[in-house]
């Protein structure tokens, strides 16, 4: 770690000149990046993934290093090498994903590395929870110091992760994605406490897609594009669409999607009684009830970890249930395997689609055939067709806008946007009955994802039942017609999309609230107000 001068006074807290990051194997992730992030405030880095956020702030937290340009803190020079030295820096980072020991206590995640020790060279557990509670009162961060970390909410978690860069001095906290797997509640008390931090002077740096939270949080922006800064921004003085229009180079329309109402339609898919327990033995889903009509889309919105990748997964056939059914059109598809469902027309949009959805090593053409390669129009006698899986391949590419030069170009090499619409082409072309789409614009850019919603719906008009799962409420909210909520593997609330609430919503996916006897059978009674009882 270098640093040339003292510490400034009037310093910004961040400034970047002419920063620029090409890796090893020679991608170009930010290019003459230069902004200025003053002291004491909620400074917004939005773009689109891919946009060269997360570099950013790698750079800044001593992940990696620029390959050109300058990194100033507080008016030093610095050139960290390591996380540590930006830790020495006075800067800490909240990452996207939670990273606590959930088998210790808050109190001991918050000092882990920098324990209080006592005679004996042991942890002093008294003065680690005492300094706990001061640090948390200090900064409005209630938590319970005995608390098991594996036993607290996600919001809460969050909060020990922010807790435990206070705790090691840091001036400026680095925060990536911070809502993407919160509530509306969750999401509330983070922006209070981000209040909170900067009335005590720290600075907040927020790396964010989600435009609402950058006018309902920050003080000011930056926008990114394509590794570029392509704008700044007192966010008081822009609106959504500017910011929109920065973020991808060209205006967007708003999309407004009609609903259906299916609840005396004769249901196309019934799931009576679904139960799974996991491989470890934890149950995953217990006694699910719903029915999906033909031409009707089912959101199931829940905190990640409620068993939504379970069910995703149990209706697809690549796991079998332990209890219960479920009919498509009268037939049983689930417990005999993928194959099975497929044939009894279901189609599916995995959640993680790396690992589940694409071979990356393979071109398009056979990605796209990786589900039906073996009917006659691609096949015979075990050989493949390869005018007639080109001809496919360029068919999709040209309707669902894919962006590649060749399609046999390997599915790598595509942007994540490019990848997930080279999955949702496959699975929507042969024009399933069911669709299940786990996640389907996940780390999906902005114009990307507007037009894979379109195709949703556009299936669900053609008469297909589409079960939508996702952690973004807003996509639930928007695209369904009916909702159902999990809860700990069980469904705790069901109701018309038009009558739902955001924030009440989010009362049902803590736990806050239940339905007497929840399910989402068609015809099942509503929640009209969305009261329920109190768990």
């Amino acid at each position: 770690m270098t640093m040339d001068a003292p510490i400034s006074a009037t310093a910004p807290a961040i400034e970047l000149r002419g920063v620029t990051k090409r890796y090893d194997n020679g991608t170009l992730a930010n290019e003459e990046v230069s902004l200025r992030i003053e002291r004491g405030e909620v400074h917004a880095i939005c773009g689109e993934n891919g946009a060269g956020k997360s570099t950013i702030m790698k750079m800044i937290y001593g992940l990696t290093r620029p390959t050109s340009g300058r990194i100033l803190i507080e008016g030093r020079t610095v050139d960290f090498s390591h996380p540590r030295e930006a830790i020495a820096a006075g800067i800490g980072m909240v990452a996207q994903h939670i990273n606590l020991v959930p088998s210790f206590t808050i109190a001991e995640n918050i000092v882990l590395g920098r324990e209080p020790v006592g005679r004996a060279g042991v942890l002093d557990r008294v003065s680690a929870e005492s300094q706990v509670r001061k640090l948390a009162l200090l900064y409005g961060l209630d938590v319970d110091p005995n608390a098991l970390a594996g036993d607290v909410s996600v919001g809460m978690q969050q909060r020990v992760e922010i807790l435990k860069t206070l705790y090691r001095g840091a001036r400026i906290v680095l925060m990536d994605e911070p809502t993407a797997v919160l509530t509306p509640q969750e999401t509330d008390d983070l922006f209070a406490a981000m209040h909170r931090l900067v009335r005590a002077g720290v600075t907040v740096v927020l790396i964010t897609h989600k435009l609402a939270e950058v006018k309902a949080i920050s003080d000011r922006l930056t926008v990114l594009r394509d590794g570029r800064v392509t704008g700044h921004a007192m966010t008081a003085e822009i609106g959504h669409e500017a910011i929109a229009e920065m973020m991808v180079g060209r205006p967007l329309a708003r999309q407004v999607f009609e609903r259906v109402d299916c609840r005396d339609d004769t249901p196309r898919v019934k799931v009576r009684h679904l139960g799974y327990v996991s491989p470890q033995g934890s149950v995953r889903l217990s006694d699910i009830n719903f029915d999906v009509a033909a031409g009707e889309i089912l959101g199931v919105a829940g905190v990640e970890g409620n068993g939504q990748n379970s069910l995703a997964r149990v209706l697809s056939g690549v796991v079998a249930p332990h209890a219960g059914t479920a009919r498509l059109d009268e037939v049983s598809f689930i417990s005999r395997g993928v194959r099975t469902a497929r044939s009894a027309g279901v189609a599916t949009v995995p959640e993680d689609r790396l690992s589940d959805g694409v071979a990356i090593h393979l071109d398009i053409e056979h990605n796209i055939i990786a589900t039906n390669y073996f009917e006659r129009a691609f096949s015979v006698l075990g050989w493949l067709k390869a005018d007639a899986i080109e001809a496919r391949a360029k068919h999709l590419i040209e309707q669902f806008g894919i962006k590649t030069a060749s399609s046999k170009t390997a599915v790598g090499a595509l942007s994540g946007g490019n990848m997930q619409k080279v999955v949702m082409s496959r699975e929507i072309a042969g024009d399933p009955k069911f669709l299940v789409a786990a996640q389907p614009t996940r780390g999906v850019d902005v114009g990307a994802a507007g037009s894979l919603r379109a195709e949703l719906v556009a299936l669900r008009d053609r008469g297909a039942a589409v079960l939508l799962i996702s952690a973004d409420l807003e996509e639930v909210l928007g695209l369904s017609d009916r909702i159902m909520v999990l809860f700990k593997g069980e469904i705790v609330a069901h109701f018309q999309a038009d009558s739902a609430d955001q924030r009440e919503i989010g009362l049902y996916m803590t736990g806050l609230r239940r339905q007497p006897q929840a399910s989402a059978t068609l015809g099942a009674a509503f929640a009209k107000d969305i009261e329920g009882t109190a768990a």
